[in-house]
């Protein structure tokens, strides 16, 4: 394919190398060796490619004229139609809100259904199983100057469709220190093909340098018992900075968006390492469509020029079978000035129809949908 060698072309890996810098001669030692620092990977930004999609905003009607806040999360119903999404009460925290940061949403728009108030600090990831049960990871710990937040934070929610909670992952308001059940700052939750389940734990492994930072997959039993977590601070093959979303690809591997080193991870379930892949820029959240395409939402490249430099952010989809990228939907809206250069979606969905949902963290929030 043209697009794959271009990609080809693209790519520099970063290998080491010795160099001898010496001759050998009859009965003279072997001259030492020098290690030459490995050349860094070269990438150029991925931005100019085909947009096939149409977007707009605007087609959700909240009730209660109620405005989005961040919208950090998004996925599909079992019934390929609805959407779950995730709302910041209104802002981007709903540490002091009761207002339901989870809403079900039809395809005509329609709030449908609607829960969590006063149990989340800070809605952040969400999986949709396929029972139709909605999880939820709560991103923050309690201030301990508010003694409502007690108690709440640093957890992983189970809701049943209709709200009800039917399981909580870590102990609330206690962060964890990666190395047993207790979460930190949890990213995302992911149930795998044989019912685990699976949680990228560690918000802030992208601003630090720290290298006791929690940054780790930790994995659970279907019903909440603790099995085992991998995965350290860095930025070597199985090491994380940020494992900010999870996805399971079609062949049971699971696909981890690794923010904070800009690169999708691939791990088995048992947790090596097996691939790679830097060019779907810097990744906020991933999903795999009903075509196997990988949709991969870049939220951060434009809020400064050193986390993802020249990259544009938006969706970016393509097939992580030949590591090929496609199409770009950077989430521009005709006839209206919102995002004029494009909507920076930090979650992503894809229905049964093809219909690509983008969760819009900033700029005061949206659900902006795209369709070709």
């Amino acid at each position: 394919m043209p697009n794959r060698d271009r990609l080809r072309g693209m790519l520099v890996g970063a290998t080491s190398a010795l160099v001898m810098i010496g001759l050998v001669a009859c009965g003279q030692p072997e001259a030492p060796m020098a290690e030459v620092e490995p050349e860094p990977t070269v990438l150029e930004p991925i931005n100019e490619l085909p947009n096939p999609y149409t977007t707009e905003d605007g087609w959700v009607m909240l009730p209660d004229a109620r405005e989005w806040g961040s919208t950090a999360g998004v996925d599909i119903d079992p019934d390929g139609e609805h959407i779950w999404a995730i709302d910041r009460c209104g802002s981007n925290s709903c540490a002091t809100s009761d207002l339901d940061p989870v809403l079900k949403i039809d395809p005509a728009g329609n709030v449908v259904a609607s829960f969590g108030g006063g149990l989340m600090l800070f809605p952040h990831g969400i999986h949709v199983d396929p029972a139709g049960n909605v999880w939820i990871s709560d991103a923050r710990g309690p201030d301990d100057e508010d003694p409502s937040q007690a108690g709440k934070g640093h957890v992983v929610i189970k809701f049943s469709p209709e709200g009800e909670v039917l399981l909580t992952l870590g102990e609330g308001g206690v962060a964890g220190d990666g190395t047993d059940a207790r979460l930190n700052t949890p990213n995302d939750v992911a149930v795998g093909p044989d019912g685990s389940v699976y949680v990228g734990d560690g918000h802030e492994g992208q601003n630090t340098d720290d290298p006791n930072t929690v940054a780790r997959i930790a994995k659970f039993s279907a019903d909440g018992e603790f099995i085992v977590s991998w995965g350290r601070w860095g930025s070597e093959p199985g090491e994380l900075k940020t494992p900010h979303a999870l996805a399971f690809d079609p062949l049971g591997r699971l696909v981890v968006a690794d923010r904070g080193n800009n690169r999708l991870q691939i791990f088995d379930e048992e947790g090596n390492a097996v691939e790679e892949f830097k060019q779907f820029s810097r990744p906020s959240d991933v999903h795999f469509g009903p075509d196997g395409m990988v949709y991969v939402a870049d939220s951060e490249s434009a809020f400064d020029e050193v986390r993802n430099p020249g990259w544009t952010p938006g969706i970016r989809v393509g097939s992580l079978e030949d590591g090929s990228v496609s199409y770009f939907i950077n989430g521009a809206i005709e006839g209206h000035d919102r995002y004029p250069d494009g909507s920076n979606p930090e979650g992503v969905a894809v229905d049964a129809a093809g219909n690509v949902y983008g969760a819009v963290v900033s700029g005061g929030g949206a659900m902006v949908r795209s369709s070709r």
